[in-house]
């Protein structure tokens, strides 16, 4: 599977809306697959096993969170979530039952491939098992440890270079401040200000421009992707 041949499960009770996705999919040469319900979405994961499941949250029969939580289960597939404004909460919540990004209404039609075609990479890559990064001028070396920006050597601190790798395994993918704690401190009641610094402190030294990163992004009341 490459990113320019998936099947994308379209799971949202509002027919408009699907025709909608169905279209701008189309346009893109994907092909979908369509659910109104958890129910279905859950017989459509089974029987024609999708690259990538579009989910809104909003459904008539199972919630968005607990049908993550199925799917999750039973496949690896990434999950895009479609979300409302002002929902941080519940972005939060869907991307800790383990969704993997989420695009917010009303979306244009070039954010959402973009979200679609990270949330791909990003599973090709963990099923390639990839252990480098590079973006620009930033390159990130997992076997070694190993930081360069501008092909020079950059010195991190232990918990600096932690969420950099957290950030770097899953390159395009928003990690939320309590994912970050988990694995970095391995604590998720601490003081997210800490973990706050550290991206601060990360960023004089990996991005170009600190008070406008272009690798390290910030996803306001959620988390941090890199780029």
């Amino acid at each position: 599977m490459t990113t320019d041949d998936a099947t994308i499960l379209i799971v949202d009770d509002e027919p408009p809306i699907r025709r909608l996705l169905r279209a701008t999919l189309g346009a893109h040469d994907y092909r979908t697959v369509e659910a109104a319900t958890g129910a279905e979405a859950l017989s459509a994961l089974r029987h024609h096993r999708p690259d990538l499941v579009l989910l809104d949250l909003g459904l008539p029969d199972i919630d968005g969170q607990e049908l993550i939580g199925r799917i999750r289960a039973i496949s690896p597939v990434p999950i895009v979530v479609l979300s409302s404004r002002g929902e941080e909460a519940a972005k939060v919540a869907a991307l800790d039952a383990g969704a993997d990004d989420y695009v917010t209404k009303p979306f244009g039609a070039e954010e959402l491939m973009a979200r679609l075609r990270a949330a791909l990479r990003h599973r090709l890559q963990q099923q390639g098992a990839e252990r480098t990064f590079a973006s620009g001028d930033l390159g990130i070396d997992l076997v070694r440890r190993i930081v360069k920006r501008d092909g020079e050597d950059i010195r991190l601190s232990p918990k600096e270079y932690d969420i950099l790798e957290q950030l770097a395994i899953h390159a395009g993918k928003v990690l939320t401040h309590r994912h970050l704690l988990r694995e970095v401190w391995r604590d998720e009641s601490v003081d997210p200000q800490y973990l706050r610094v550290y991206v601060r402190q990360l960023r004089q030294k990996v991005e170009a421009d600190p008070a406008t990163p272009r690798h390290v992004l910030t996803e306001p009341g959620v988390g941090y992707r890199l780029v």
